[in-house]
C-alpha cells in the first residue's frame, strides 16, 4: 500500500516538473522521438481578440439581385477556411454572415495583402488544348468552360461564350511564373493579350486535383507537384495519348502560365515549374489543393485590429482569475482546514498542468476560451468538495483516517463521474455544431473546459489521494479533529 502512493508522487513531481517547464516564458522545446524531431518555442497563442489580427467581410461578387445558393455559399465558405488553415494561422474565425457574406477573423496575421489574395482568388486552373499553335504566357483567352466546379467543364448543350465578352483579370504574374509541365515544355516569350475571340477547349479543370505540394527539384528550382483524381487521369490521359505532339495550355484565372507540349500521354500526376519563390509557389499550391471557389468573392471590408484592447483584456481577465482562485483557496483552508490545503496544492498543480497542455497542444487563448478555463477551475474545486465531506463523515462515524480517505473516494466517485460525462458531453456538442450556427468562437470555451474537466479529474483521483494518504495516514486522528474542521 506504501509503494503505489510513492510511485504515484514520484510520477506526479516528474508531471508537474515537465509542466513548469513548458510554462515558464522563453523555453524551447526540441527533442526527437524516433524519426520524427520536435522544435517548437513554448508559447501561448493568442486569439484575434488578445492578439489582434486581420479581419475581412468578402462578399458574393455577382449582379445585384442574382440569388446565391446556400450550399455554394457553404462550400465557399469551407474552402475560404481550409486556405485560412493552410496559413498556418491560429484559430481563425471563417463564418457566413447574410445570404452572400463571410466572415473572416485572422489573428497574428504577418501579411494582410497576400492573406486578401489568397482568400479571394477563384483559383480557376484549367488544362487548355491549343492544338499545333501554343499562345504566349499571360495571354487572356475565352474557354468553353461554362461549369468550373466539375472535373469536365463542357457545356452539354452546346453553348460557348460569345467572343465578345471580355476574360477576367488575370491573377498571377505573367514575368514571375512562366511555368513547364512534366513533358518538354515550348514556352513562348512573347507577352500579349489575345484579341481574336477565339474560344478555346478546356480538356480538364483544377477540380480534377487530388492534391499539390511545394518542393524543389534536382535544379534548386521551387515547383508544385499536383495529383489527379482517378477521373481526372482518365480524362487526362485519354487526351494527352490523343494529341501527342500538339500543345496543352495551362491556365489559371483565363491568364496562360504555360503551354507545354505533348510528348506523351500523361495521367496520375504532374509537375509546374517555373520562376516560383517559396510564398508564391505556396500561395498557388494552395488555391489548386482547396479547388476553385463556387462564387467569386471581393473584399467589401477589411481592417486590422490592434492588440490594445487584448491586451487590456488579458489583464482584467488575469485579476480576475487570481481572484477566484485566491477566493477558492481561503474557502477550502478555512472549512476543511488540512484537506483544504492539500486540496490548495492539488489545485495549483491542476492551473499549471492545464496551461501546460493549452502550450503544447496548441490551444489558442480568447476570452472565451480563458472563461471555460475559469470555469474548470470551480469543476475541479467541485471534485474535491464531494470527497472531503464524504471523508468527514466517516470520520465522525468512527473511521481510522485511512479508511476515511478509502471511503470518501469510493463514495463520491460515483457523482463526480457523472457530473464531469455531462460537462464533457456539452463541451462535445458546444464544439461540434459551434461552427455550424455561426457561433464558432465558442469552440475555444468548450475545448479549454474539456481539457480543464481531464486534468480536474485526474488531480482529484489520483494527486489528492496521493497527497492525502502521505501525510493523513501519519497523523493521530483522535487528537487532531480540528485540523479536519470536525
Amino acid at each position: 500500500m506504501q509503494r503505489r502512493p510513492t510511485l504515484l508522487l514520484v510520477v506526479t513531481a516528474v508531471l508537474v516538473a515537465l509542466a513548469v517547464y513548458v510554462v515558464l516564458p522563453g523555453l524551447p522545446l526540441r527533442f526527437t522521438l524516433g524519426s520524427t524531431t520536435i522544435n517548437q518555442d513554448l508559447e501561448v497563442r493568442q486569439g484575434l481578440d488578445l492578439r489582434g489580427g486581420l479581419q475581412i467581410l468578402l462578399e458574393a461578387d455577382v449582379p445585384a439581385g442574382t440569388t446565391i445558393d446556400a450550399e455554394n455559399m457553404r462550400v465557399a465558405k469551407e474552402i475560404v477556411e481550409n486556405r485560412v488553415n493552410a496559413l498556418g494561422l491560429t484559430e481563425p474565425l471563417v463564418q457566413v454572415s447574410g445570404d452572400r457574406r463571410i466572415l473572416v477573423e485572422l489573428p497574428g496575421i504577418s501579411d494582410p495583402e497576400q492573406a486578401i489574395a489568397t482568400l479571394k482568388e477563384t483559383g480557376l486552373l484549367e488544362f487548355v488544348d491549343m492544338g499545333n499553335s501554343p499562345l504566349p504566357v499571360g495571354s487572356l483567352v475565352l474557354t468553353d468552360c461554362l461549369d468550373p466546379s466539375k472535373v469536365d467543364c463542357a457545356n452539354a448543350a452546346g453553348l460557348i461564350p460569345t467572343a465578345t465578352v471580355p476574360p477576367p483579370t488575370p491573377t498571377v504574374n505573367p514575368a514571375a511564373t512562366a511555368t513547364t509541365a512534366v513533358t518538354d515544355a515550348i514556352t513562348p516569350t512573347t507577352a500579349a493579350p489575345v484579341a481574336n475571340g477565339t474560344v478555346y477547349h478546356t480538356v480538364m479543370t483544377g477540380v480534377a486535383i487530388a492534391d499539390a505540394t511545394v518542393t524543389t527539384n534536382s535544379l534548386g528550382q521551387v515547383v508544385i507537384n499536383f495529383t489527379l483524381t482517378p477521373d481526372g487521369a482518365a480524362i487526362f490521359g485519354a487526351h494527352t495519348a490523343a494529341h501527342i505532339g500538339q500543345y496543352l495550355a495551362i491556365v489559371l484565372d483565363k491568364a496562360v502560365i504555360s503551354a507545354p507540349q505533348i510528348n506523351g500521354a500523361i495521367s496520375g500526376q504532374g509537375t509546374i515549374t517555373g520562376n516560383f519563390t517559396r510564398d508564391s509557389a505556396n500561395q498557388l499550391a494552395l488555391q489548386l489543393r482547396y479547388g476553385s471557389l463556387p462564387v467569386p468573392l471581393k473584399v467589401v471590408q477589411s481592417q486590422e485590429i490592434g492588440a490594445t484592447l487584448g491586451q487590456d483584456s488579458i489583464r482584467k481577465s488575469a485579476i480576475a482569475g487570481i481572484v477566484g482562485i485566491a477566493v477558492v483557496m481561503i474557502f477550502m483552508l478555512l472549512y476543511y482546514r488540512l484537506p483544504g490545503a492539500i486540496a490548495v496544492v492539488a489545485l495549483a498543480i491542476y492551473a499549471v498542468l492545464t496551461f501546460a497542455l493549452f502550450i503544447l497542444i496548441p490551444v489558442t487563448l480568447t476570452l472565451p476560451g480563458i472563461a471555460g478555463f475559469v470555469l474548470s477551475v470551480g469543476v475541479a474545486v467541485d471534485a474535491n468538495i464531494l470527497i472531503f465531506e464524504r471523508m468527514k463523515e466517516e470520520l465522525r462515524g468512527g473511521r481510522s483516517l485511512t479508511q476515511a480517505v478509502e471511503a470518501g473516494f469510493r463514495r463520491a466517485w460515483p457523482s463526480i463521474r457523472d457530473s464531469n460525462i455531462s460537462t464533457l458531453i456539452t463541451c462535445a456538442i458546444l464544439y461540434l455544431f459551434g461552427s455550424t450556427f455561426g457561433a464558432s468562437i465558442v469552440k475555444g470555451f468548450a475545448l479549454t473546459l474539456a481539457l480543464g474537466v481531464g486534468v480536474s479529474l485526474f488531480t482529484a483521483i489520483l494527486v489528492t489521494r496521493t497527497i492525502l494518504h502521505l501525510f493523513l495516514d501519519r497523523i493521530d486522528f483522535s487528537a487532531r479533529h480540528s485540523w479536519f474542521g470536525i
